[in-house]
């Protein structure tokens, strides 16, 4: 399925024509469908990668638009985060959004996770989470103008099986981004999160039947999401359409968490 299903480009308005974001996590997936969305309204987009250059630089010649950037981005590691943001600063003289995507998965039950697991998951989820958004926040509390979503998921909100670590990490997030919300409002700078369920991924297309079919069963609208309604709502938190929104998480989940 494409990323862009959903919208087409005639249909987007380019309300961040002159500004410029930083995706993290672009080079596929969720990541590379809110960069679409996002360069399809106007907006000069930094793509980041973390092993797979050729991907990223095909996502930045797919996007429409012009000036838009890849960039190699570890989001855990602290020297990683900075050589990354001076470089969009260096590239496109500002940064008014940064849309923190960038996450890993290392799923066991509890009794068989290994520490390292736990800690691998927590520093690119959460602590990557921290080290770019303070990155992104020197440049627009300077600026005093700016916007922060931060794609969180469904399990920080209820928990699952073999995850553990996952949902501390996304649900540490969320309240990382109220207490961050909090800091930044006196300078007009928002910080929300989106919180997807299940979209139709990578990670959704090895699903069984079986497993389709059980979590469809969950899911009051019957139905997996697309990414492009991930990218919709991340929108929506960037633009002044949100501009009285701040320390809020946005379910795109179908109803599954209510």
């Amino acid at each position: 399925m494409n990323d862009s299903q959903g919208y087409s480009q005639d249909q987007m308005t380019p309300r961040f024509i002159g500004r410029a974001v930083l995706v993290t996590g672009s080079s596929r997936g969720i990541g590379a469908g809110i960069a679409r969305r996002l360069a399809s309204e106007g907006a000069r987009v930094a793509i980041t990668y973390a092993s797979n250059p050729d991907a990223a630089q095909k996502i930045v010649t797919s996007l429409p638009g012009s000036g838009h950037i890849s960039l190699h981005l570890q989001v855990g590691d602290e020297t990683s985060v900075e050589k990354a943001f001076s470089k969009v600063l260096e590239e496109f003289g500002r940064l008014d959004f940064l849309v923190n995507n960038a996450g890993i998965t290392k799923d066991q039950l509890l009794l068989r996770m290994k520490a390292d697991d736990f800690d691998r998951v927590t520093e690119a989820n959460l602590r990557g989470v921290f080290l770019c958004t303070r990155a992104a926040a020197k440049i627009m509390l300077k600026a005093r103008f700016g916007s922060i979503v931060n794609i969180t998921s469904v399990v920080g909100q209820t928990g699952n099986p073999g995850q553990s670590n996952y949902a501390a990490s996304k649900g540490g997030v969320e309240a990382f981004t109220k207490s961050v919300a909090l800091e930044l409002a006196s300078r007009q700078v928002r910080a929300n999160c989106v919180a997807p369920g299940f979209i139709v991924t990578e990670m959704t297309d090895v699903l069984s039947d079986q497993q389709r079919r059980s979590i469809l069963d969950r899911i009051p609208l019957k139905a997996l999401g697309d990414v492009s309604d991930v990218a919709a709502a991340v929108s929506f938190l960037l633009s002044s359409d949100a501009k009285y929104v701040t320390g809020h998480t946005l379910s795109v989940n179908g109803g599954l968490y209510m």
